[in-house]
This record gives structure tokens, sequence and C-alpha cells, in this order.
């Protein structure tokens, strides 16, 4: 695998495409937007998405999706909800066998579909892998110490993978566990918003705490309903990437629900951003998904009745608190 093509011109993408330099690669990167395409080529900069980090001027940026797929593998960075429709544009352009890396987090909010059957919907072609974990983008861009989960069912290809995008700073961890590493993918963004409401609101640290744990029990839930491993959820893809979102304001959904919590309206502080949220989406698929399958998940109901049904923070905070007591130990 010497030439990947990245789909996506956002932080993560950009940081990715730096990822495959570092390893010695050669990287094409597919973004939307017209003015990222020439900011890139012509400054070796993404100051829209990625301000402040100078690229590798051997980063080729492109507006046409075929150039992009010719390529020994791709990286799916997109935002999840966009995967289906720029996938279907992929898949003319796609040879067979293709390793197809899905770098996006999130459920499909239409389906309740994984990513990984909406990539294989799409594109029967490709030969598929997840790319999961506590990243944020700023920080695998400037080279600091950073591990994941790479998961396939084909553990020869999820190996290859490992080796060509492994580097001394980038440090991928090989998983069977697709479904696993992508449940904590997209649930730990619903549980970062609830974080954030929790700090807006001023419940302290205790509740944050107890919020993560709890929150974590419920992916595990949805992961072991859906035919994953409660081990992936301990592990970089899960408790990992939970750590990192529900811990720091740099993350956009922890960030997000902060400002929920200090009085600010979902449409007020979407309008003023640029970049995608990916827990708004995920806490009406995750919570859809949650009732096809029968299992319990009040963390990821209460975030979804306030951003999609306009609840009421504070009664849903107490009907939380009023649940009934159980066994910690209790996961079904």
């Amino acid at each position: 695998m010497q030439r990947f093509g990245i789909i996506g011109g956002g932080a993560w993408g950009t940081a990715l495409a730096l990822v495959v330099r570092r390893a010695g690669h050669d990287v094409v990167l597919w973004a939307h937007e017209a003015e990222t395409v020439a900011a890139i080529n012509g400054r070796h900069l993404n100051p829209d998405f990625l301000p402040g980090v100078a690229l590798d001027d051997a980063i080729v940026a492109t507006a046409d999706l075929a150039a992009a797929a010719r390529a020994d593998a791709l990286l799916l960075t997109m935002p999840a909800q966009h995967l289906r429709a720029i996938g279907t544009g992929l898949a003319p352009h796609l040879a067979a066998k293709t390793r197809v890396v899905i770098c996006a987090k999130g459920i499909e909010e239409k389906s309740g579909a994984l990513l990984s059957d909406v990539v294989a919907s799409v594109l029967p072609q490709a030969t598929l892998a997840i790319l999961s974990g506590p990243t944020f983008a700023g920080e695998v861009a400037r080279g600091l110490p950073t591990a994941v989960t790479l998961a396939s069912t084909d553990s020869a290809v999820g190996q290859q993978l490992v080796a060509a995008l492994g580097s001394r700073s980038f440090r991928p961890y090989f998983s069977s566990d697709v479904i696993g590493a992508q449940i904590g993918g997209a649930v730990k963004n619903v549980m970062a918003i609830a974080c954030g409401i929790v700090m807006g609101r001023g419940l302290g640290d205790n509740a944050r705490a107890a919020l993560v744990t709890r929150g974590l029990t419920e992916m595990v839930r949805l992961a072991l309903a859906k035919g994953g491993k409660p081990e992936t959820l301990m592990g970089l893809s899960g408790l990992g990437d939970l750590t990192l979102t529900c811990s720091s304001v740099q993350s956009r959904n922890m960030s997000l629900g902060l400002a929920l919590g200090k009085g600010e309206t979902l449409g007020d502080i979407l309008q003023k951003r640029r970049s995608v949220a990916e827990g708004v989406s995920s806490a009406a698929a995750a919570a859809t998904l949650a009732r096809q399958l029968h299992i319990d998940m009040p963390i990821v109901f209460a975030i979804e009745a306030i951003l999609h049904h306009g609840a009421a923070i504070d009664r849903v905070i107490e009907e939380l608190l009023a649940r009934p007591f159980k066994s910690e130990s209790e996961i079904a």
C-alpha cells in the first residue's frame, strides 16, 4: 500500500493526510470545498478546518472523487451522515478489493445502520476496516503521541494497514471487532454532549464521573446487542475515546453540551459552527437502534429528548436522578 486516498478535507482528514505522509506514503485528499483544495495545493494550509498547522508539500488535494479513488487504500473521514451519498459517488471509480478504512464516527440517523453496513451496501467491492480511538485532530496533525484501534474482520488486511499507517507517534492496535469499535466511536459523542451539559449546569465533577461510567455501561449494552465484544469497549475505541471526549472542551461534542447547559439553544450553537458535532445525529440514531433492539439506554434517550424533542434540560436531569436504584453490574 503506497498510495492513499482520503475522502474528506476537514480537520480529521487533513490530520490523517499528515499521518500517511509521516509513514512514507503518497496521499491525495478529496475535499468538497474548492477553497480548501486551493489552500492545500497553493499554500499548504487548511485554514478553515485545521488552522495553524503547516502541511507537507507532497499532500495533493483534489475536488475529483475519481482521482482520490485511484489508490491502494481509502480513508473515509467525511461526516457520518454524508457517508452513503459520497460512497455512492465513489462506487464507479473504486477498484475491486480496495482497502476502505472508515474513520468517521457515527450511526446513520435515518436507518440506524452502522457505518460498515452503509459502506458495504454502496461499495460492495471494498475490503473494509475501521479506525477509531481517542484522537483530537490538532494533536494528531502536530505529531503528538496517539494510539488508535484498527479493526477488521480480515486479520491480514488489518495487519497490513497497521504496518502501513503506524509510526512512532501514531500507534494502531489491531482488533477483529468492527462492531464494538464502531459503537464506541459513535456513542461516546452522545456521552460527551451529556457531560458538557452537566458541566454547563454546574453539577460538578462527581456527576460527570458518574455519567461517564454509566455511559460506558450503555455503550457495552448496545455493543453486546449488536454482536460486539465487551472487551473492545474497555479499549481505545471505547473507554479511551470516551475519556478523551468527555474531559476536554476541545471536543466539539462536549463544548456543544457545555453551551446547551449554559442556556444556549441548539440552533444558535450550530449556526455559529462550521465543524460537525457528530453526537447530535448519533443521539437520535443510537436511540432508534436501542429501541429496535429493546435495550435500555437512559442517558442516550435523555440527550435525544433534549436535542430532538425540545425537552427541558432540568426536567430531563430530574427524571434521570429519579430512576430506580439497580445493581451496578447489571448490563442487560
